[in-house]
């Protein structure tokens, strides 16, 4: 990465933006040591009580007004730096998020994300008595499950927001990301428990059940688009080999780049689960929870993170071919929005394997960490400081 302090930021703002960058230079060593601690200590979504806490007393400690726990999410944030200019001016929204991976750790490199929104929160606030408006920092839970994002919307979080920025770790560097809509579904299939040798004949299945979910699934993926997902794992499978087991449980996932498409996948899926308790005399309870939506990518707020980043010699290596899912596309449906890739790793590292873990936590990583922290820092200098730019997101965001 180069030197964000002897690079000579984009116009417009370069002066604001060079101050911003030394800012984020200056914090180097709680930035980094943030995103290490919560490396370290990983917690899955909605469990992320010491990375929450570790974020929101640094906040407070660089002026912010924060509101911990935030709406109705234990380990939510909302946290306000009033800019001093006199005048009205944008609500900019900085986020971050910090859960990890069950059994995995930060597989998908959030602690690099919840030190960079740290980092691009408090370099702003350095500057704060220059701005107008305010710096509004959303640490949000549960992007690995049950769209943490989407609870704090509906809390009323997000209202009035301008802005919304977040960067997330990759193995590529690129803009615009287009994530599937994704939902969690919970199956769990009840049956009636019976000696597995002695009398079999009395009991009813629940495993059985599920296998043939499993199998109706692997078969189901022959006449599924290309750019659509179902994948899942048992959880609860029974409890005793010479037990009829009695009771299995299931997380799976179903993800499209399309809504109508995937409201008929749903439809289909729940099909098949009620067929397969059908033909096993068992019953299924079928939960479905935690909705991203497709990403709305502000073309605004793009190139403007664009130019920043072209400053610095990085290059928009175009759309990732590989698609996940976010909540962060949640957000885009309510304010003008942006989700970049920035690469921590060599390229063909796959996300959420432990190879991407262990590169969250490298130089290569943490330089990263800073670059993103001051691009996105950089990017809300231009909305604060031209209106003209807000207007512009929101035109976009409304003929879209």
């Amino acid at each position: 990465m180069p030197d964000r302090t002897a690079v000579r930021p984009a116009e417009p703002f370069a002066d604001v933006k060079l101050r911003v960058a030394a800012a984020v230079d200056a914090a180097r060593g709680e930035i980094l040591d943030l995103s290490h601690r919560i490396h370290a200590n990983p917690e899955p979504a909605f469990e992320e009580r010491q990375a929450s806490a570790w974020v929101a007393e640094g906040l407070q400690a660089h002026g912010f007004e924060v509101q911990y726990p935030a709406g109705s999410l234990d380990t939510a944030i909302r946290a306000v730096r009033r800019g001093g200019r006199a005048g009205d001016g944008p609500r900019i929204g900085i986020l971050a998020e910090y859960d990890a991976l069950p059994g995995l750790g930060h597989g998908c490199g959030h602690n690099t994300m919840a030190a960079s929104g740290f980092g691009a929160a408090i370099a702003l606030a350095s500057i704060a008595d220059d701005l107008p408006g305010e710096i509004v920092f959303f640490g949000t839970p549960a992007e690995e499950r049950g769209s943490g994002k989407q609870i704090m919307i509906d809390d009323g979080l997000f209202a009035g927001i301008d802005a919304a920025l977040l960067y997330h770790p990759c193995d590529r560097t690129h803009v615009e990301s287009h994530p599937l809509a994704s939902e969690d579904v919970e199956v769990v299939f009840h049956g009636l428990q019976a000696h597995a040798s002695s009398d079999p004949w009395k009991g009813k299945n629940a495993l059985d059940a599920m296998v043939l979910l499993f199998t109706s699934v692997g078969l189901w993926r022959q006449q599924l688009r290309p750019e659509v997902r179902v994948h899942g794992i048992i959880q609860e499978g029974g409890t005793a080999a010479n037990i009829i087991p009695d009771r299995t449980a299931a997380w799976f996932m179903l993800r499209s780049d399309d809504t109508a498409y995937y409201e008929g996948m749903k439809a289909e899926f729940t099909t098949m689960a009620r067929a397969a308790a059908s033909a096993t005399g068992t019953t299924v309870e079928v939960t479905y929870s935690g909705g991203a939506m497709t990403m709305r990518n502000n073309p605004v707020l793009v190139e403007l993170f664009r130019a920043n980043m072209a400053a610095y010699g990085l290059e928009d290596m175009g759309d990732d071919p590989n698609a996940g899912s976010t909540d962060m596309a949640n957000v885009s449906w309510v304010c003008p929005a942006i989700h970049p890739d920035l690469a921590i790793c060599e390229q063909g590292i796959p996300g959420h394997s432990i190879a991407f873990r262990d590169a969250a936590a490298t130089p290569m990583a943490d330089e990263t960490t800073l670059m993103a922290a001051t691009l996105v820092a950089q990017t809300a200098i231009d909305l604060f400081l031209d209106p003209a730019f807000v207007e512009a997101a929101w035109a976009a965001f409304r003929a879209d």
